[in-house]
């Protein structure tokens, strides 16, 4: 009997978005029909053969958009299908790379949630690690992390006996409804909102008054010239199999070096986390991305070891657009030709079609 499949494509269909960008496209085409055949009459005119060079870049561009959005589908997971089949023992391992710069840019806070969030996800913990890259070799980060598995150990827990899809506790009590409205639901919740609440309040002094002898390995460090620090904050045990293990890195920098920053943290973390769990897959997040579905990563992974579909998967990174940009946005960073190329196209089409 033939095992059902872990996912499935869900076409999308765009009918009249199809037909306004072939549209758009053939519109572009004439226009450049048109600017060859002015040129073929005045092949010296350094105007328009300066338009035609950058009306076909353009075209270029329209034409691979409009291929990638030629097909758009859904992917629908089965996540429970993998684990109604009994298999535990096949799914595969995963390291998750946390990375941090600067604790005073980046609150320690955040990383804090954004680790939690990723300790308490619904995937078997012995299948799970997570590996915290601080560039900033900052002993509040490590101190941090520290108190934040003993809070962990009672988080994790209740998120999934009480089937908590939030798994960033700042999010969560940030939140005042509540599911669940039953007595031993109230006292478990106003019971781990108070031990958060006592975490930040360390973490928060922590800052404000940071003693070093807690810490000797990180005595005399400079954030940019230090020896590697490499600590196990939390291994996963048989005997204790609650969280999946938690590693925190700080790579060693030199002051005549070059450490290509995130790249080079990240290829730190690979090597490190091939020596110690070499995981055949590795989920890269950066320190404010939490997790806001609790079996994302079981989701994820379905279509990877999905024995139907397994030969027609891949994954493609597509360019970040960041929110709450500079208006001005010297750097490109909204991406607005890529991300409303329909838009553009309109607007430059009628501009000359007027003219």
């Amino acid at each position: 009997m033939t095992a059902a499949p872990l996912f499935q494509r869900v076409a999308i269909k765009r009918t009249i978005d199809k037909l306004l960008d072939a549209t758009i496209f053939l519109l572009l085409l004439s226009l450049l029909g048109y600017r060859l055949h002015f040129l073929a009459t005045n092949p010296f005119n350094f105007l328009h053969f300066t338009a035609f060079l950058c009306e076909s870049s353009f075209a270029f561009t329209s034409f691979l958009l409009l291929v990638i959005k030629s097909n758009p589908f859904h992917c629908i997971t089965y996540p429970h299908r993998l684990l109604e089949r009994n298999r535990v023992q096949e799914i595969p391992a995963v390291d998750v790379f946390v990375t941090t710069a600067d604790a005073s840019l980046e609150p320690v806070i955040i990383t804090v949630n954004t680790v939690l969030s990723i300790l308490a996800v619904d995937y078997p913990v012995d299948k799970l690690s997570c590996y915290v890259s601080d560039d900033g070799c900052s002993p509040i980060t490590f101190y941090s992390l520290r108190e934040a598995v003993k809070f962990a150990k009672i988080w994790a827990p209740f998120c999934k006996k009480y089937g908590i899809r939030v798994r960033a506790p700042f999010q969560y009590f940030a939140d005042s409804s509540r599911a669940d409205e039953s007595k031993e639901f109230q006292h478990h919740w106003n019971i781990i909102k108070g031990e958060y609440e006592t975490l930040c309040r360390k973490i928060e002094e922590a800052e404000e008054a940071w003693d070093s002898r807690d810490l000797p390995f990180f005595s005399g460090t400079d954030s940019k010239n230090h020896d590697p620090i490499i600590k196990i904050i939390w291994e996963n045990k048989e005997y204790e199999n609650v969280l999946p293990h938690l590693i925190y890195v700080s790579r060693e920098k030199r002051l005549k070096h070059s450490h290509h920053y995130k790249a080079g943290a990240l290829n730190v973390l690979a090597r490190v986390s091939g020596l110690m769990t070499n995981a055949p897959y590795i989920l890269n997040v950066d320190c404010d991305m939490f997790v806001n579905e609790s079996t994302a990563i079981l989701q994820g992974i379905c279509p990877f070891i999905d024995p139907i579909n397994d030969k027609e998967v891949a994954y493609v990174q597509f360019p970040q657009r960041f929110y709450d940009g500079l208006k001005d946005d010297l750097y490109g960073n909204q991406l607005i030709v890529d991300m409303e190329v329909r838009k553009f196209s309109l607007a430059l089409l009628f501009i000359y079609y007027c003219y």
